[in-house]
């Protein structure tokens, strides 16, 4: 699925990922290719993403995540 993460400042990741764990204001949740339309808001915490079998996070303070036809964008803080 293609991933956004885009901050005031600047675009912090653009590409295709297997697995994105967000840090919900509920709690934390994952998405995989193929998820379900969604939209939800981000506490602070860490994105982490796999990419070609490799780990990678970022580290955010809050947000929104919207996910649509395999395309997720998250605006973080």
């Amino acid at each position: 699925m293609q991933l956004e993460i885009i901050t005031p400042e600047k675009d912090l990741y653009q590409g295709e990922v297997e697995l994105i764990n967000l840090p919900g204001s509920d709690g934390s949740f994952g998405l995989l290719d193929g998820h379900a339309p969604l939209v939800s808001t981000l506490k602070a915490g860490e994105i982490k993403i796999v990419e070609n079998g490799s780990e990678k996070t970022f580290t955010v303070n809050g947000g929104v995540v919207e996910v649509n036809n395999n395309k997720v964008i998250v605006l973080a803080e």
